[in-house]
């Protein structure tokens, strides 16, 4: 890597492998959360992160590269530890509690990796990208809240 732009594109890259592996391990969780509106928050937000790597998919060909080719160990080692997570002898009402955890470390992750892709578009002048990359990190955001939510208004009281 030489410049921004190719930092900008490794980092476009990595975020398609975290969407991708994502998409994968959502209905692992979204099957062993016990709270109905738990279990509804993991199926609303796989589709929504179907929607993400469709729109790194139309970043990448505004810029004129593939979005393959990277893979994100910090998303893969995230989801590692919630299917370790899942495997634990645990409360129902505390694997749900601890289930908002894993899902949460995931969010802060793509919140922070959307947060950079965003700067470095903006720099490069990549205004259409920044667009739609904005639309992404609101709905991270947004899922993050809505955890968030869940755990303080009612299932952090219930694993008590």
């Amino acid at each position: 890597m030489k410049t921004l732009q190719d930092l900008f594109e490794h980092q476009l890259k990595d975020l398609y492998s975290a969407e991708t592996q994502l998409i994968e391990a959502l209905p692992k969780m979204a099957k062993t959360a016990k709270d109905k509106k738990l279990k509804k928050a993991f199926e609303d937000h796989l589709e929504e992160t179907k929607t993400h790597k469709k729109r790194l998919e139309e970043v990448c060909d505004e810029i004129g590269i593939k979005p393959t080719g990277e893979e994100c160990k910090a998303m893969k080692g995230l989801i590692k530890e919630a299917e370790d997570f899942i495997k634990e002898d645990a409360d129902d009402d505390v694997k749900d509690a601890g289930l908002i955890a894993e899902a949460q470390r995931v969010e802060h992750y793509e919140i922070s990796g959307y947060g950079t892709v965003i700067r470095y578009a903006k720099e490069l002048g990549h205004d259409k990208v920044v667009k739609i990359l904005v639309k992404t990190l609101d709905e991270e955001y947004k899922a993050d809240e809505d955890l968030n939510e869940m755990a303080e208004n009612r299932l952090n009281e219930e694993a008590i």
